[in-house]
């Protein structure tokens, strides 16, 4: 029997529907070479064996009763191939018909490398710099994390670690390749023991490559094949947090090659602080920016309501200020963003004014009890009423901005092919009723005649594509054509140079990957955002409760808790667990593997309010998605109630 040539190993988690596209274009990509195909199953929880396992009966399925981590899992899988070549690929990945041919030729031909990778490209046809990269040193690490790469992209000295100064367009040795598409030789596996277990997820790949070449292997960049990788699929579907996991990646790998340098891991630190600080002023910035012209309303607002009462601006005694402004500012901000003002989408004048509505009772309600302040009720009275102007006028000249700059205006769209998923994807996006997209019509991505049965025109054919992009202002392209092969649809993405074009590719229709494509493409919130536990209001609320309810029971309640309760060592230890935010003390009904990336296991839940053990997984599953989605305090006070009187649920 003829040996295998490459055993393609693939480690899955939650991407049943990348994964199917991934494995049709392995298939179109195996003409002149034995393959095998493993995929190990990290425990996914969308159905991706029992979906896959009958449709490629040819592939080796693994199922795992755990997520083991992404290097683990491969070398598990590796176990059990039996190829000249091991290639370590995602699943979120479609393969160029010759990739697998090119990769085992070049291999064959270069005896010195014993990893290679290809160019990888993102869905939209740029390229993604981490298929070729230089190893994280001290230097490297400091100029990606503190943003110098980006700003001097061709400088050598300061873009190392993704080697952004270097043509794509040629093939050389280089210091570490993507995981997401490692082609290596056997022997190179045997010697180095495969991935370094320590990580769970990042950095095993470059630690892979360092080990490689330290015992002499090449590592090399070959361009003359693509890949498109829908980056980051598996993340999006999990409850991993990924940043933290790609820090932790970095520490370890300074901590092994690095010899634990104090000031390497402090540089790592500063830019794990600066990244940080500089993602979250981005994701916010409206939010802050708006924050910030409100204080500048209510203080204004203030002068001017003092100079209107008293004659002048600082027309209260000397003792009140600094005081007042930072009262007022406080309770300003405090209440605008309990009302959901801040954080929580655009902003809103009748949530602005129900917000200041809200100072403007607590700071009446305050002059009763403290009378050496209770300078002017009229001067709080004009301070709110002028803050309601300035506000107001604030974010109605904010939406009239994204209304001129176009950010509400709508994205138009065209659809590469016309089959059964094509009106299948048109009506699930005509369900949604936010709706912000215009179909202007299908391409056709054969010259031959088609048998056309849609009410949208036909825009032409996809060899003359960015024609009809400019021609009609296109900026999204979904392609549907199922008998395009994934050498044509990379030629086709990489045809159209426009940055501002995304393109989606749905040869097949699936739930998950068309909720997908129409969040991106509908501007849509995802699902989990109309959860009442991921507003920023509610999770601090929640937190503050926590610590209030942990700090009681653990000192002055202490007598409660050891007379009320039955097996009061562990309700202790469980206490201090939610004082230090490990746990809460109303949360979710703890699923072994099912860990939330919104909400904590709670000491005590809707779920546990009767006896777990008679329900099923799903009905716990819906009652702990009832709670993410309905939190409010009211809700939290029920279940303890219910908790302490000893009622169940359903009595």
């Amino acid at each position: 029997m003829q040996g295998i040539d490459i055993s393609i190993v693939i480690v899955n988690y939650n991407t049943k529907d990348f994964l199917n596209k991934c494995l049709l274009s392995i298939n179109n990509a195996t003409v002149d070479i034995l393959v095998e195909t493993i995929v190990f199953d990290n425990n996914s929880t969308d159905g991706s064996v029992d979906y896959l396992k009958p449709r490629f009966p040819d592939v080796t399925f693994i199922a795992n009763d755990d997520n083991i981590g992404f290097g683990n899992a491969n070398n598990e899988a590796i176990k059990l191939s039996e190829g000249k070549y091991i290639l370590i690929l995602n699943p979120d990945t479609i393969l160029q018909e010759d990739t697998l041919q090119t990769m085992y030729d070049f291999m064959e031909n270069n005896q010195k490398t014993g990893i290679a990778g290809c160019k990888i490209l993102n869905p939209d046809g740029t390229f993604q710099s981490a298929c070729r990269r230089g190893f994280p040193t001290p230097w490297a690490s400091f100029s990606k994390l503190f943003g110098l790469q980006k700003v001097f992209p061709n400088t050598k000295l300061f873009s190392a670690y993704n080697m952004t100064y270097r043509s794509i367009d040629d093939t050389y040795n280089v210091d570490a390749i993507s995981g997401s598409f490692m082609f290596c030789r056997r022997e190179v596996i045997d010697i180095t023991n495969g991935f370094d277990p320590v990580y769970f997820m990042y950095g095993e790949d470059i630690d892979l490559c360092y080990r490689t070449k330290q015992v002499g292997w090449d590592i090399t960049y070959v361009h003359s094949t693509s890949i498109i990788h829908y980056k980051g699929e598996s993340t999006r579907r999990s409850s991993i947090n990924e940043v933290k996991h790609f820090f932790n990646a970095m520490q370890i790998f300074a901590a092994k090659y690095n010899k634990g340098s104090k000031l390497f891991m402090a540089l790592i630190w500063l830019g794990i602080l600066l990244r940080s600080t500089i993602e979250y002023v981005s994701k916010y910035r409206r939010s802050i920016l708006l924050i910030f012209t409100d204080l500048v309303a209510v203080n204004s607002a203030l002068l001017i309501a003092t100079r209107v009462r008293f004659g002048e601006f600082f027309g209260f005694p000397d003792y009140a200020y600094p005081l007042v402004f930072i009262l007022v500012s406080l309770l300003m901000f405090i209440s605008m963003f309990s009302v959901g003002e801040y954080f929580e989408g655009k902003p809103s004048v009748p949530r602005s004014f129900y917000g200041l509505m809200i100072s403007f009772f607590v700071l009446s309600s305050l002059t009763y009890f403290f009378n050496e302040y209770a300078f002017s009720r009229g001067v709080i009275l004009m301070t709110i009423g002028i803050s309601v102007l300035f506000t107001g006028t604030m974010r109605s000249l904010l939406s009239l901005n994204d209304k001129l700059s176009g950010s509400e205006s709508v994205r138009k769209i065209a659809i590469v092919g016309v089959n059964e998923h094509t009106n299948e994807l048109i009506e699930r996006l005509q369900t949604f009723e936010n709706w912000n997209v215009d179909i202007i019509g299908i391409v056709l991505a054969r010259n031959e005649n088609h048998d056309i049965t849609s009410k949208y025109p036909i825009l032409g054919n996809v060899d003359y594509l960015p024609k009809i992009i400019e021609d009609n202002n296109l900026q999204e392209i979904i392609i549907t054509e199922a008998d395009l092969q994934g050498k044509e649809i990379i030629e086709i993405i990489s045809s159209v140079s426009n940055p501002n074009v995304r393109f989606h590719v749905a040869q097949e229709f699936d739930d998950v990957l068309a909720a997908s494509i129409i969040n991106k493409i509908a501007g849509l919130r995802p699902i989990l955002q109309s959860y009442n536990l991921t507003k920023p209001r509610y999770r601090i609320m929640k937190r503050i409760v926590d610590i209030l309810i942990s700090f009681f029971l653990l000192t002055i309640g202490i007598p409660f808790v050891y007379l009320r309760l039955r097996k009061s060592k562990d309700f202790v230890k469980n206490l201090w667990l939610v004082l230090y935010g490990k746990k809460s003390f109303v949360g979710l009904y703890h699923l072994e593997g099912k860990e939330s990336s919104i909400a904590k296991t709670g000491m005590i839940s809707l779920a546990g309010l009767s006896n777990p053990h008679t329900l099923s997984v799903d009905a716990i599953k819906n009652l702990n998605k009832y709670y993410l989605k309905h939190y409010n305090l009211i809700l939290d006070i029920s279940i303890i109630i219910k908790y302490i009187f000893g009622k169940k649920s359903g009595n």
